[in-house]
């Protein structure tokens, strides 16, 4: 025990994420290959501070001819599965060498960005598709980036079966139709995704979408897709340079009639170590997975991330950058959120730094941590397309006792909305040497507004920034003026004329001026704070509203890179 991601694709998710109406970027962010390079390039000037798809290949494979008098394949046996039978399993293997993934080869080899996205997999083709099931499944065809195989496999009354995937499974559209072969078995797939009954009873829409490495997501009621988790973040954020694990099957397990939960297990394989899981998930306004995460060390690990969350931020109110762009902010998530046993609830806004940048927030078991999309109107974002709006909230809400260890936010530069450049996640105060054995029990919350919310402290309500000085006169650009509204709570009950105060504290720079203020007509209050610094300097803020014995607002947390 751990002291204690009109252009057709393979779910309408792979479109572009920011022109395709309710598509999705599955591909973009869960095999993230930009943000491996950004971490790779980036490493060695990292910046710390501490706070708490032209057409198919013409070479294509001709299609295949089966000869007259095939003999019928062996049909698989079923064998008995547990969860207790997979962690054994991954023990064992975690004392042999790394396994190493069969190179893919035929056409699928062959499938570059274009011709992938012309590939989808029929919905009349659907796993659990018979009317009982509250579920039903589809797989992801293997090809462009995805070349390492995953095995999928069902789970009924304790025996597993492998699910066999052909080419009849999948559609292929223009030029695509005329190459592929017919019903040719597939070696694998490259992962599947859960439909349900989401958001209407006569629809199945996606609701969590495992692709790419240990990469996975999902949705809430009437969201749009937006950041990602992961099974294991090794590694990250540091000199040495990131692993990136991989689940390599998944053993699902059918929903009895009428169920409204489904499990899944999965087998996570690295370099360095392995790993049985188990999702329990249970789709709803915030959609719920139980994950328990059972790791074994086959070599040492400098560091391991529990819970990773992986997000996009690109600009936002206080930090429009250089960008040319109509919209006025463009982002998956906004802040992280750390809520601790104590009570107290940390509000930290991303950014996209000048370059790397890490913080670390501890805490002893948190009550939650996790990445927010706070603005919900859509005139926030202003885009038709990718309706940032509607992007989900994931809080993490550990189960058992996590001990001490702290929260890290690795920020990273990006110029472009593709790129996923936020990293959140749990580091816990351990070692993680070969051969040890570590269990962690956590909840994620999927949703518009995760229930953590829920706190009679005033929150945070948007954060600008801007040089200092008086409006109307010569700006003072050596210094950094930042306006935080906090808002709700009792703090909104309270009159203009209240006793209530601020405190403000900064490292690595100077408090030049703080002013509190009510908003007449609102139960908003403004919090203005104006901080010089060195130039390189990188300066953290801490703020925060208190009266009456006792604090009264969320504790805003920023770090400002002065250059």
């Amino acid at each position: 025990m751990l002291p204690n991601a009109n252009v057709i694709c393979p779910s309408d998710a792979c479109q572009s994420p920011r022109r395709a109406g309710n598509a999705d970027p599955v591909v973009r962010a869960l095999a993230s290959p930009a943000r491996r390079r950004l971490l790779r390039q980036l490493a060695g000037s990292t910046a710390f501070a501490v706070v708490g798809f032209p057409a198919f290949a013409q070479d294509a494979a001709a299609p295949v001819e089966q000869p007259a008098e095939a003999a019928a394949p062996e049909q698989p046996q079923p064998q008995a599965f547990t969860f207790d039978t997979l962690t054994e399993e991954m023990r064992q293997l975690a004392t042999q060498e790394p396994r190493q993934p069969e190179a893919l080869s035929g056409f699928l080899s062959q499938l570059d960005y274009d011709g992938y996205q012309r590939i989808q997999f029929n919905p009349e083709r659907a796993r659990w598709r018979d009317g009982e099931s509250l579920f039903q499944v589809n797989a992801f065809s293997m090809g462009w980036l995805f070349k390492e195989t995953v095995g999928l496999f069902e789970v009924v009354d304790g025996m597993k079966l492998p699910m066999t995937f052909s080419t009849a499974d999948f559609l292929y559209h223009e030029p695509l139709n005329t190459q592929i072969p017919k019903d040719l078995a597939m070696p694998g797939v490259a992962g599947f995704r859960l439909n349900a009954q989401l958001n209407r009873a006569d629809t199945f829409d996606e609701l969590v979408a495992f692709l790419g490495a240990s990469y996975f997501r999902a949705l809430g009621r009437g969201n749009r897709y937006g950041l990602s988790s992961r099974g294991l973040a090794v590694n990250t954020g540091l000199s040495s340079g990131e692993e990136f694990p991989r689940f390599s099957a998944f053993y699902l397990e059918r929903p009895a009639p009428g169920s409204d939960e489904a499990v899944i297990y999965a087998s996570l394989e690295s370099a360095s170590l392995t790993g049985a899981y188990r999702f329990a998930i249970r789709p709803g306004e915030n959609t719920e997975i139980d994950v328990t995460t059972r790791l074994f060390l086959r070599n040492d690990v400098e560091q391991i991330g529990i819970a990773p969350l992986t997000s996009m931020y690109l600009f936002g109110s206080a930090d429009k950058g250089e960008f040319d762009d109509y919209r006025p902010a463009v982002h998956d998530s906004q802040a992280l959120v750390l809520d601790t046993q104590g009570g107290d609830r940390f509000y930290r806004p991303l950014k996209n730094p000048p370059r790397l940048a890490s913080s670390y927030l501890g805490a002893m078991t948190p009550k939650a941590f996790g990445l927010v999309q706070r603005s919900r109107d859509f005139d926030d974002y202003l885009d038709a397309g990718a309706r940032y709006d509607l992007r989900p909230s994931l809080m993490i809400e550990p189960i058992g006792d996590w001990g001490k260890g702290f929260v890290r936010l690795v920020e990273i530069p990006s110029d472009l909305e593709g790129n996923d450049n936020i990293v959140a996640f749990w580091v816990p105060d351990a070692s993680f040497t070969k051969g040890a054995s570590f269990e962690v029990s956590y909840r994620m919350i999927w949703g518009m507004t995760p229930g953590s919310d829920e706190t009679e402290l005033a929150q945070v309500l948007r954060t600008r920034a801007g040089h200092g000085g008086v409006a109307g006169v010569k700006p003072a650009k050596d210094r950094r003026k930042f306006v935080i509204d906090f808002a709700g709570g009792l703090l909104g009950e309270l009159p203009a004329d209240a006793e209530v105060s601020p405190t403000v504290q900064v490292s690595n720079g100077e408090i030049v001026e703080t002013v509190l203020s009510y908003i007449d007509g609102t139960q908003t209050w403004r919090l203005v704070t104006e901080v010089s610094a060195p130039d390189g300097s990188i300066v953290e803020i801490k703020a925060s509203v208190s009266g009456y014995g006792r604090q009264l607002t969320e504790t805003w947390l920023y770090q400002w890179v002065k250059e």
